[in-house]
This record gives C-alpha cells, structure tokens and sequence, in this order.
C-alpha cells in the first residue's frame, strides 16, 4: 500500500473544498492535496442549474455551476493537485487518510492538518416511518434534482412534495417547468424550512400550494405511487384523523432535512454537537481534534453558497497558520443558547479577535432582540423585525468585546 505525505489534505471538492484550498494556497501552503469522490470539481452545484448563488461573494447572480467554475479555475490556477474519483475510507487521531481509487489502488496520506468538506446527504424516506406500500416513484428532492437536471429523465408527471425546504422549493418549480403538474408542497412544520424568497419565487409564482402543518400519513400504489394520504396536524405534530384527504399522483419528492456528512469525522474520535450534526469548532473551524478543520454543509447546513466560501476561507487560512506553527489561544469561551436560538457555530472561541456567529432559531419570531450577555451584562442588543428557522442569522463579536468578558460563557437568546 503506497504512503505519502502532505501538509494540507482537503476531503470534498465541493464549494467549500475548493475554497478553503484557494485560501490556505493564498495564505502560504503549496503542499496541497483535494481529495474528491465524483468524477468532477463542484459538488451539489453541478446539478444546482438555477440562479441565485454568487450574490454575496461576486457581487452578481450566478447558477450553481457558474459558481463551482469559478472556483475551479481558481484551483486550477494555482496548480492545486485534485485526485477525482477517490473514496476517503478512514481518518485516524494521528491525521492519517486512508484512500482509494482506480489509478493509485489503496494509499494512505500522512498529513500535518486536514479540512473537512464533505458537504451533507439527504434524510431517506426510511427515517420517516410512511405507512402504505412501497411503490416506485419515491424520491429525495435532491436525486430528483440530479435525474432532471444531469441526466435528462423526468421522475414523474403528478407530484406530492412532503417539507419545505429549499431543494424541495426549487424543484416544486423545476418540475413543473418541466411540464409536471404539482399537486402542492406539504409541510409538517407550522413555518416553511426555506428561504422566504424561495417561497415567492417557486411556490406563489407558480400558484402552487403549500400546505403547513401537513404531512403524507400514508402511500399507496402497488407498482407505481398512485396516490398519497395527507392529514392535518395538531400541535404534538400528530395527524388529526379526520382531516385525512387523498391526492392522486405518480410521485412523491421528499424534501426533510439535510444531514452532515460526519462518518469520517466519527472515525477519528472528533466531537459532534448534538444539534447540528457537524463537530464542535471554534472561530478558526479548529475541531476537537488539533490539526483537523471542518467547513460548509458538513459542519451546519448553510442556506447560502457564499457563506460556505466565507467559512472555508476561515478553515484553510486557519490551517495555513496552524501548518505554519502560528497558533493563537489564550482564551476559552463557550457559547450556549437559550431554546429559541437552536445551535451557534463555532460553539466556542479561543482567542481575542473577532468572531462572526451564525445561528438558528427553533421557530419564527416577530418583533424580537438578539441578545447576547456575559453572565447579566448585555453586549449584544439586535432588534430583528422577524427571525425563521429558515434563514441563517449572523452577529459580530469585535475584539473589544471578546477580550471584555469576565467569565468563561457567552449566552445567545431571542427576547422580546
């Protein structure tokens, strides 16, 4: 089994890969190795032909594979070695990868730090206990997406979408652009899981339904989906019995939830945080493990490509310092939340600098305050209009701020 060394090894060649090695490149580091599983650069992009992503980072409106090749030539640029094809099969405590493909066979790499972007996977239908057979004409969103998109099939001509979010919204359009019919969008939450925009542009352009607080209760069809079963729910998100309604149809999108991609991130012993799924990091996106990085939909799943580039920019300038024997601490800050704010990355900060927050919330909330307090003492008072759990939300913390606090916590609510 062939052994060789590298300083930087990034695992995904999505946009976040692609932008974290642009970044540690540009800080410093030219031994550098992308290691990617498909067969090209760009991950979930590449089947993402809608417009809408570059906004932020390009200052204009790009499609999902305009952006991946605007990183691509970028990589390429700088001559930053790619292995394509390569399945990563282990990582260990002491940074060892473990890999294979079909030109090099079996290999292992020796590195001095690693950043994970493996990106994240859709939430199968076997983790939502449907009743009803099983019938062709079941799909995730996202294989649906690829299957229209790349390969040119349509999955079907009368469809049910069950969740709401974003990749369930973009392809309720696309599949009636395509000239399917779209029976409406069910959502088990009283909120929708997407971006409002998403909303206007794929639903309400379209006059297709979205039905809140609705979910499929069963599936029927016996070769092919016939038709599903949906029903009202209460507010323990159980079906109401007699608001049962059948809908006819030929497929059924399931659109879920998204889950980070972490088996690798399990197999090195690194920290998960029970709410986002991804490893614990600090404002470096330095996990638990020193030496080993985490950025993109693999850490938290992002509403936005730009703010996977931004993240990846903070994981591979981080690993150049840390590669380079530069490495800050001092401090030991964590942040905890209050219920209505779900999760914060990074969960926690370890130097005087300053440190962008992103956050959830569990629910929708009108006319509300950011607040963020070291222990009774407010630093952080944002008045937000509306927050939905659909929309990242983000607040600043300056150096200033960092170096002020007394204790060892930072506390972030949603008050009134």
């Amino acid at each position: 089994m062939a052994t060789m060394s590298k300083e930087l090894v990034i695992i995904g060649g999505g946009p976040a890969g692609m932008s974290a090695a642009v970044a540690a490149y540009d800080a410093g580091i030219r031994d550098i190795l992308i290691l990617e599983r498909d067969k090209s650069l760009g991950g979930i992009l590449r089947q993402c032909i809608h417009n809408g992503f570059g906004l932020h980072r390009f200052g204009e409106e790009l499609t999902g594979p305009e952006y991946a090749y605007r990183y691509e030539l970028q990589v390429r640029e700088r001559n930053i070695p790619v292995k394509l094809g390569t399945m990563v099969l282990d990582i260990t405590p002491d940074k060892t990868v473990t890999a294979m493909n079909g030109e090099d066979g079996l290999f292992t790499i020796d590195a001095k730090a690693i950043i994970l972007a493996m990106g994240c996977r859709e939430r199968p239908k076997g983790a939502l206990n449907i009743a009803g057979t099983r019938p062709a004409g079941i799909f995730t969103a996202g294989t649906a997406q690829r299957f229209v998109n790349m390969d040119g099939y349509m999955p079907g001509k009368k469809v049910v979408i069950l969740g709401s979010g974003d990749i369930g919204l973009i392809m309720a359009r696309r599949m009636t652009l395509e000239g399917a019919e779209v029976k409406a969008v069910c959502e088990l939450m009283p909120y929708s899981g997407g971006l409002a925009r998403n909303i206007e542009q794929c639903l309400n352009d379209f006059s297709i339904p979205l039905m809140l607080s609705h979910t499929v209760v069963e599936i029927h069809g016996k070769e092919r989906v016939e038709g599903v079963t949906i029903a009202k729910v209460d507010e323990n998100r159980r079906p109401i019995p007699e608001t049962r309604q059948f809908i006819e149809c030929d497929t059924l999108l399931l659109s879920v939830g998204l889950l980070p991609e972490n088996e690798l991130t399990k197999s090195a012993n690194i920290g998960l945080d029970r709410i986002t799924g991804g490893a614990v990091v600090d404002q470096n996106r330095s996990t638990e493990l020193e030496g080993v990085f985490a950025c993109g939909n693999v850490l938290h799943v992002h509403d936005l490509v730009d703010y996977v580039s931004e993240e990846a920019d903070i994981a591979g300038r981080a690993a150049a310092e840390y590669i380079k024997g530069n490495t800050a601490s001092g401090r030991s800050i964590s942040l905890s939340t209050d219920g209505k704010v779900r999760y914060t990355v990074p969960q926690r900060i370890s130097a005087n600098e300053n440190v962008t927050v992103y956050f959830r919330v569990a629910d929708v909330y009108r006319d509300v305050r950011i607040v963020v307090r070291d222990k009774d003492r407010v630093i952080i008072n944002k008045k937000k209009q509306k927050v939905a759990p659909g929309e990242m939300e983000t607040v600043t913390l300056t150096r200033e701020m960092i170096e002020s606090v007394a204790g060892d916590n930072l506390s972030f609510s949603i008050e009134k």
